[in-house]
């Protein structure tokens, strides 16, 4: 049973940990949160088209953040970043898609090694859109996460499926869309970030799903249940994470989604990971974990000096 004293306590003891902690058990908790997700939409796309799961997620999502607007009144929305917003839930719904589609088809733990190139497609971007210098080992990194990438594909090998380029192009989407959220983290409040993305999903998402639109069964009910409040929390956590600390600290603890996918999408599906998948994740995730690290370096050198 729910004891709100239990519960109070516990949220003391977190706010008093250090900033470096919180980040780590809120990207942490983050990860746990997508791969349960992940594992949703595949179960909701085996009787559901995408476009309609994507209407449902944002539909659920924007349903579950109604209470804290409910709370704090439309005080809680105020902001200066409306295009910011906008631009950020067109890019978001983007990524959605392809990845939503993508999952329909591919193994999950396979599907999500290669959604872990999204920090490389972020280097880019920084790079080549918002004019940032990427240094050479920075480059050099981003290449061996990319061949990383290639491992897991094996072009040559097996042929590279549309699904697959879906889940690059969802993590291309998804590389642009970090950078926009910790913008929006240094003016706007976590959840204002969450409800708007929602606000301007909703009826982006709507008009697809109204084209292949059918009545989901009581289990998809339930799944979208689910599917709303996986999503709500990851993204929750996700956003608080980079709010309190550092990028370049909590990203490295974003790859435990790996073998939680990978557990669940076995005890759920049955499906086992091959060598190649763990392979290829272990050097896109040395080659992100290097990159986050190594422009933490630079950034601690630069304010002492």
């Amino acid at each position: 049973m729910f004891d709100p004293a239990v519960f109070g306590k516990a949220r003391t003891r977190f706010g008093g940990l250090s900033g470096a902690v919180k980040g780590a058990l809120l990207m942490t908790a983050a990860a746990a949160g997508f791969a349960a997700m992940n594992v949703v939409i595949r179960a909701m796309n085996q009787e559901l088209h995408p476009f309609q799961v994507a209407f449902l997620r944002c539909a659920t999502g924007c349903a579950f953040m109604l209470p804290w607007l409910a709370r704090t009144g439309f005080e809680g929305l105020r902001t200066a970043s409306h295009k910011l917003y906008f631009s950020r839930a067109f890019v978001s719904y983007g990524s959605m898609l392809c990845w939503f589609t993508a999952i329909a088809s591919l193994p999950i733990a396979e599907a999500t090694a290669l959604s872990f190139t999204s920090p490389l497609f972020a280097t880019a971007a920084a790079a080549l859109l918002l004019g940032e210098v990427v240094r050479q080992r920075r480059w050099i990194a981003t290449i061996v996460g990319f061949l990383g990438a290639m491992i897991v594909l094996r072009p040559g090998l097996d042929v590279v499926s549309f699904a697959h380029l879906l889940v690059l192009a969802s993590a291309a989407l998804g590389g642009w869309n970090s950078i926009t959220v910790k913008q929006l983290t240094r003016t706007d409040n976590p959840n204002a970030i969450i409800l708007y993305m929602t606000l301007y999903l909703v009826p982006m998402s709507a008009i697809p799903a109204s084209f292949v639109w059918q009545w989901p069964s009581a289990q998809a009910w339930v799944l979208t249940f689910f599917l709303g409040l996986f999503a709500t929390l990851a993204h929750q956590s996700f956003t608080r994470a980079l709010a309190v600390c550092d990028a370049s600290y909590v990203l490295p603890f974003d790859f435990t989604r790996l073998p939680m996918v990978a557990l669940l999408a076995y005890l759920v599906f049955g499906e086992v990971p091959d060598l190649w998948t763990w392979v290829g994740g272990a050097v896109i995730v040395g080659a992100t974990v290097y990159i986050a690290r190594r422009e933490a370096q630079i950034a601690a050198a630069e304010r002492i000096s």
